[in-house]
């Protein structure tokens, strides 16, 4: 009698689980000649940071560009990492850049060349699928460079401006005789002068940043995204044209007002309201978008009844 025996079933091959671990070495030995390297570039950044108050959000933006990055290393280590050389040529490029911008004294070229020094490392150590996983908080890096002075210059004028026409117009409006001479406000108890500091830039360069980082953090449509960093821009303007105007109307009240703590007082409570704002803005978008999904969606099902 012939038998049959039972087939021996393997069993199933488990998946594999990914062991890799950042490489922490290397990386401490790129960070530490990366600092050593653009030391007196980055001194002199964050003693700006320190000093100017349009840049005070810099000491932020390498912690929250830190703080994304560490969040993405699950999608880091899903590959195998596969360096890029052509980072060498970017790492080689930036200190060429930073040799020629410091000695020209152009900050400008200098300090963005961290930025790309910085992303000539993520090449080289985990190839273009680094690159891309960590495309967003390496853009927020540029946040940390001040603008170069012929571009501040170029925006910032303009915001004066502008600034003092709305307070003129409101000033006016609320029955405050005031005479406007560019960004000079002639009112009945003293003359305001719409300095750089009051052009509203300050709060636009924060807020920027700001709405980008809300945006990852509170929001998943690329499209909104986009719409959040646009809006920014003239709620910062209109804010800070509403400072001005708020300044001009309490320096009636009491010309110390518009000066000293109670001035940089009333820039922090316009800044949380632009900030406000802009929350509020991308909750009306949602809602919006929302209404008109669910109508859109309705009326395809009655199309297709």
């Amino acid at each position: 009698m012939s038998s049959v025996a039972n087939p021996v079933v393997s069993p199933a091959a488990e998946p594999k689980i990914s062991q890799q671990q950042p490489p922490w070495l290397s990386l401490a030995w790129f960070f530490g000649l990366l600092v050593l390297c653009y030391a007196p570039v980055l001194a002199r950044l964050v003693q700006q940071w320190n000093n100017d108050e349009d840049m005070g959000h810099g000491f932020f933006v390498p912690v929250v560009a830190a703080y994304i990055a560490w969040q993405k290393r699950d999608q880091l280590l899903s590959r195998e990492s596969k360096p890029n050389y052509v980072g060498i040529v970017i790492v080689i490029f930036a200190a060429i850049q930073m040799y020629i911008g410091t000695l020209g004294a152009e900050l400008f070229l200098a300090r963005t060349a961290v930025v790309e020094a910085v992303v000539g490392m993520v090449l080289v150590m985990g190839g273009t699928h680094a690159l891309k996983v960590l495309a967003f908080p390496l853009f927020l890096l540029c946040f940390m460079v001040p603008l170069p002075a012929v571009i501040y210059n170029q925006i910032t004028f303009p915001l004066q401006l502008f600034a003092s026409q709305v307070a003129a117009f409101v000033l006016e409006l609320v029955g405050v005789p005031v005479l406007r001479d560019g960004n000079v406000l002639e009112l009945p108890s003293q003359k305001l002068n719409v300095v750089e500091a009051c052009s509203g830039i300050r709060s636009l360069l924060s807020l920027t940043f700001l709405s980008l980082v809300y945006g990852y953090f509170f929001e998943n449509k690329a499209w909104m995204r986009v719409v959040l960093f646009l809006a920014t821009v003239p709620i910062a303007i209109i804010a800070n044209a509403g400072r001005v105007t708020l300044t001009g109307i309490l320096s009636e009240i009491n010309p110390d007002l518009a000066h000293g703590t109670a001035h940089t007082a009333s820039g922090w409570v316009i800044f949380m309201i632009a900030l406000a704002m802009m929350v509020l803005t991308h909750q009306i978008l949602n809602r919006l978008y929302g209404f008109f999904t669910r109508r859109f969606a309705s009326t395809l099902e009655k199309a297709s009844a």
